[in-house]
């Protein structure tokens, strides 16, 4: 698809044209799961500067999830029973799945930010099976999105999850352990084979050495033990020294700057404005390293990054928009957020559960390296979920209020929903809502508007001998939006944003 070529050759000077109603949409995609109608069209005419600034400080200022009575257990508070404590558990997941979904949707960037560290800094709840690590890891995720990325990055590797997960527990001074040391600079720093060798990874490992006190309980806190640290001289980057801990990090920043913020500014990009940042009919290049210099200035935090990015004339570019193809959280929560439809926790459980069925379970990546996105997403198999699954949610949002429909399309159609006795008219806007491209071409709006026009008598319509037809007022009007919405559910367009 054409959706997929970088293009785009705006620069990152700031975007000062007032915000249309498909550039806020856009926003709003990228920087959180949608919005509703109501929200976006509150940022027509606004300014990228404006809203951008509110949005950062609204991110910055969103609590985290209050820590759950089982933030702190350990292996005593589980039944001994094997089949007990695993059912426990399974609920403290769910619980929290529900607490965090509630958040991805509430809190916009800040939580769109902290789901995207959790496919950077990856772990697996299947692999270390501890809830209450669970917490504490979604908690450093949630502190640190927005702020400092060495802070981040040593904070991280120091959660109980990540300690398991990637063996750091199991790093015995003098017989070092080397996952934790090779997937930081592969996959969390630097990228693969990025100025660093076997040897810095060998030595960085002795380093982070002693962390691997862990009681006999069973999933409780993991301390360090300087009886269990190689004390030995190091060689870390041509530095040595008696490193421990706190001196990877410092050595790791202060020698591998550019690297650090050119690997990190490229996932940020790739993930916020095309997947495709390697593509020489672009300027994708020059945008990362006009990022990885204002990452460096401000000493590796994170907001500022992203605030001149979302600002700029290359984020709102018309290549930009509609090019990245829905994650499986993606594909609901927007459906979700720019519905209004009424839902509960059931519901919201069906979709966390619908996700996992598409490869995306929450709090369990695939491996290491994470969810791979974009055209991973729509293989054969997937895409039929998705249709079959979409279907199922729109039908039963219909069954529970048919009306909240009639409410949507008016909410999108504005006063020609009240008024317009031309079907089309009202179509039109809706399908511009709801495919952040709109459709190919006329025939394919052609198509959609005879969905929309379902089986009511033309004689009605405009044109007819009776134009009594509004969105507002027809009896069959909740209908037709149904109708609608299923027909462009199952659209090419719809898997985009």
């Amino acid at each position: 698809m054409e959706y997929f070529v970088n293009c785009n050759t705006a620069p990152l000077a700031p975007y000062t044209t007032p915000l249309d109603r498909n550039r806020a949409a856009h926003l709003y995609r990228r920087l959180g799961f949608s919005a509703s109608v109501e929200t976006i069209d509150q940022a027509v005419g606004s300014t990228a500067e404006t809203l951008i600034n509110a949005l950062m400080a609204q991110a910055t200022g969103a609590p985290v999830i209050p820590a759950p009575e089982w933030a702190d257990w350990n292996g005593s508070n589980y039944p001994e029973d094997d089949t007990l404590r695993n059912q426990l558990k399974r609920t403290q997941e769910t619980e929290f799945s529900l607490a965090y979904a509630k958040n991805m949707l509430d809190n916009n960037l800040r939580d769109r930010m902290s789901f995207f560290w959790s496919n950077h800094f990856v772990t697996e709840l299947d692999i270390y099976e501890c809830t209450p690590f669970l917490y504490h890891y979604i908690n450093c995720l949630q502190r640190n999105s927005l702020g400092n990325f060495k802070t981040f990055v040593s904070e991280i590797g120091l959660t109980d999850a990540m300690l398991y997960y990637l063996d750091g527990v199991y790093n015995n001074g003098y017989n070092p352990n080397e996952n934790y040391a090779r997937e930081l600079y592969e996959l969390f720093t630097l990228g693969e084979g990025n100025n660093y060798t076997e040897e810095d990874i060998i030595e960085t490992a002795r380093a982070l050495s002693g962390y691997v006190e862990r009681g006999e309980l069973g999933c409780e806190h993991i301390t360090f033990d300087p009886e269990r640290h190689d004390t030995d001289s190091k060689t870390i980057f041509d530095q040595a020294g008696n490193w421990g801990y706190d001196d990877v990090i410092n050595i790791l920043f202060e020698q591998r700057p550019t690297e650090i913020a050119e690997f990190i500014c490229r996932k940020l990009y790739e993930f916020f404005v095309h997947p495709d940042s390697q593509d020489n009919a672009g300027n994708a290049q020059i945008i990362i390293s006009g990022m990885a210099s204002t990452f460096i200035a401000n000493d590796f935090e994170i907001a500022p990054v992203l605030s001149q990015l979302f600002k700029s004339q290359h984020f709102f570019d018309d290549e930009a928009i509609g090019v990245i193809i829905k994650s499986p959280f993606d594909f609901y929560f927007n459906l979700l957020k720019e519905s209004s439809f009424n839902y509960d926790d059931s519901v919201l459980a069906s979709l966390i559960n619908y996700s996992g069925l598409l490869s995306q379970r929450m709090f369990d990546p695939f491996d290491v390296a994470g969810w791979q996105r974009n055209r991973s997403w729509i293989n054969t198999n997937f895409m039929i979920g998705r249709w079959l699954t979409m279907e199922t949610i729109i039908e039963e949002f219909f069954n529970a209020d048919d009306e909240q429909f009639r409410a949507l399309g008016l909410s999108i159609s504005g006063n020609d929903g009240l008024t317009s006795n031309n079907p089309d008219v009202i179509a039109r806007p809706i399908i511009d809502f709801i495919l952040p491209k709109g459709l190919l071409n006329e025939s394919e709006y052609e198509k959609a508007y005879t969905i929309f026009r379902s089986d009511i008598q033309p004689q009605y319509y405009e044109g007819g001998t009776t134009p009594t037809w509004t969105l507002a007022t027809a009896m069959e009007g909740p209908t037709q939006v149904y109708l609608l919405l299923q027909y462009l559910a199952r659209q090419p367009e719809f898997q985009l944003k």
